[in-house]
């Protein structure tokens, strides 16, 4: 539908303001040549952000896509970064204006335009150091979502006196989510959960060999936990830290009304 058409109808008082509102997100997208096609408004509409999935993709192509999604919204997120579309961003874009992960596995290309924060809060927990470019990803989504992040890395279930020791800066930050990223068997959620009174999201990582190997003992692990936790896909790091987000978001909103 035409915004013209739209106008009109609200003119004629055909639909009200509230369903033209609706209808004109809809249509937000900016096309990228013929390769894709952004989804501007997915963060108005739905409350999750739009962000470019490397893997799979060109690098040209993801340069042509970032640069058009930083000039509707001024940032954009790129995850699964391989070497070559590393040298690519870092040929086309200035150093200041990219923010890399821990291991460069994702980053945020921008224009200088800051993140408009929230108030909300997001705890990142990993079981092992080999978890952390997914936990790292889940964060940078977080992050981008206007949530501040606590990051604790390396404390899994084999040292569980890790943990402990960290309990401390949890309680300090009051985190209005955790995300909680393990491989191997995938315990340390189900145990975060018990110990805390805020909603854990559990981020099976494919790290782990043999039997169960590649993240999938880490997820029927997750999926059958004694404590109540929620459970994303294998790797999905993007989908735990949006999850994450709109939760805290959500508490946050309701936290400023009061």
């Amino acid at each position: 539908m035409e915004l013209k058409s739209i106008l009109n109808k609200v003119r004629d008082e055909e639909i009200d303001f509230h369903a033209a509102e609706a209808q004109i997100r809809s249509m937000g997208y900016v096309p990228v040549s013929d390769i894709a096609k952004i989804d501007i408004f997915r963060k108005h509409r739905t409350g999750i952000m739009e962000a470019i999935l490397a893997e799979g993709k060109d690098p040209a192509d993801v340069v042509k896509i970032a640069k058009a999604q930083i000039d509707a919204s001024g940032r954009v997120l790129i995850t699964r970064l391989n070497d070559d579309h590393i040298s690519s961003l870092e040929a086309h874009f200035k150093s200041e204006f990219i923010e890399w992960s821990l291991h460069r596995s994702s980053a945020v290309v921008h224009d200088g335009t800051p993140i408009s924060l929230t108030g909300g809060v997001v705890a990142i927990i990993t079981a092992g150091t080999a978890d952390i470019d997914v936990a790292e990803e889940a964060r940078m989504v977080a992050h981008e979502m206007g949530c501040e992040t606590i990051a604790i890395y390396d404390v899994g279930v084999a040292g569980f006196h890790r943990l402990v020791g960290e309990m401390n800066k949890l309680q300090e930050k009051k985190p209005d989510s955790i995300i909680v990223a393990a491989g191997r068997e995938g315990t340390l959620p189900t145990v975060v959960s018990g110990l805390v009174d805020i909603p854990v999201i559990g981020l099976p990582v494919s790290t782990g060999y043999g039997a169960g190997g590649k993240g999938e003992a880490s997820l029927l692990s997750m999926l059958q936990s004694c404590s109540v936790i929620s459970v994303v896909n294998i790797d999905a790091g993007f989908v735990a830290g949006s999850f994450a987000a709109r939760i805290a978001n959500t508490v946050a909103d309701a936290r400023n009304k009061k």
